[in-house]
């Protein structure tokens, strides 16, 4: 059993209370003379004896109680030592255009610049997009999370932040929320290699040293604008950040593209994971199984549900003043000089 003192401070004002009450002692002597018959008394009863200094001890204890009690002494319900260290995140978010997709629909590629425009496929009744499951999954990854710098980004033809690393979830979240297909109007390419590479930028202004830096893409294409993202993702590696992929509802012919392959070989040579999810239970288990990796390190002691006990010390405190005034009554202990 622990004892916690939330006031310590009162204990430091015990040797100054003692020695007002010593002083006190010496200017309240009392002054006589008398003939002194020293001599003629045995040794052995010079001096007086120890129980008559019962009554100043019993003040003196009383004194260092009422400190203890002063001082807000407190019992620990439950004390627990908490270990966490906080990382820097960033999720980027795919806004192309195939992410109004419904989730887990057949798609054909093509070259960007000769694709002819086709209508957008309708979602099921009751169905998601793979925006609107990927944005679940995100406030999933976000409720996790604790002592963590979240930012959020978007990129479709380029890159945008859209909330700056923050501890502040609640808003975090809502953020998410707004995002939608109005977000990049105009745009409905996959600048993949441009997102990791504002994340990379960013991350790296706010970051320190003691804290790791993880770059968490959510994607359901393969690049085909801007910065080649092979090349970005060695600055990751030398910048020290660790790149996870999500594919959101990619299809096979897609992974087998070599330029996609080649993607994902180096996000694992350089540490990261490619996780798979072609339906919205599997956007989830993408989201649990990547806050289950990345955790960092911190200690901070925890005490919750705090007792007072202050009585412990002040009742006794009270039973030795009552004593010790008690004891000064009695002739045998008061004090003639």
């Amino acid at each position: 059993m622990s004892l916690l003192l939330l006031q310590p401070g009162f204990l430091a004002l015990l040797p100054a209370a003692l020695l007002i009450w010593l002083v006190w002692r010496l200017l309240r002597r009392r002054r006589f003379v008398a003939t002194a018959t020293l001599a003629m008394i045995p040794k052995s009863l010079r001096h007086p004896s120890r129980v008559r200094k019962l009554p100043a001890l019993a003040f003196v204890a009383a004194l260092l109680l009422i400190a203890l009690a002063a001082s807000d002494p407190v019992l620990p319900f439950s004390e627990a030592e908490v270990q966490s260290r906080g990382l820097d995140i960033a999720l980027v978010l795919d806004l192309s255009s195939s992410m109004q997709e419904p989730m887990d629909n057949p798609r054909t590629f093509g070259n960007p610049a000769t694709a002819q425009p086709q209508r957008m496929p309708q979602k099921p009744p009751g169905g998601k997009t793979r925006l609107e499951a990927t944005k679940q999954a995100l406030r999933d990854f976000i409720a996790r999370r604790h002592d963590d710098r979240i930012a959020l980004i978007v990129f479709s033809d380029h890159a945008y932040v859209v909330s700056p690393p923050t501890l502040d979830y609640e808003s975090l979240t809502r953020y998410v929320d707004q995002v939608d297909d109005q977000s990049l109007r105009g745009e409905g390419m996959t600048a993949i290699g441009d997102g990791i590479a504002l994340a990379n930028h960013v991350l790296t202004r706010v970051s320190t040293q003691r804290r790791d830096k993880v770059v968490l893409v959510f994607t359901d294409g393969e690049y085909n604008l801007g910065r080649n993202p092979i090349e970005v993702l060695g600055e990751s590696r030398e910048a020290k950040i660790r790149v996870h992929v999500v594919g959101v509802d990619l299809e096979a012919e897609v992974l087998k593209k070599p330029a996609v392959k080649a993607l994902l070989e180096t996000v694992r040579g350089n540490g990261g994971r490619y996780v798979d999810a072609s339906t919205e239970r599997d956007l989830k288990a993408a989201s649990a199984a990547l806050d289950a990796l990345e955790k960092g390190l911190l200690t901070n002691k925890v005490y919750v549900r705090h007792a007072p006990v202050f009585h412990w010390f002040a009742l006794p405190a009270g039973l030795l003043l009552v004593l010790g005034t008690a004891l000064r009554a009695i002739p045998y202990f008061a004090n003639f000089t």
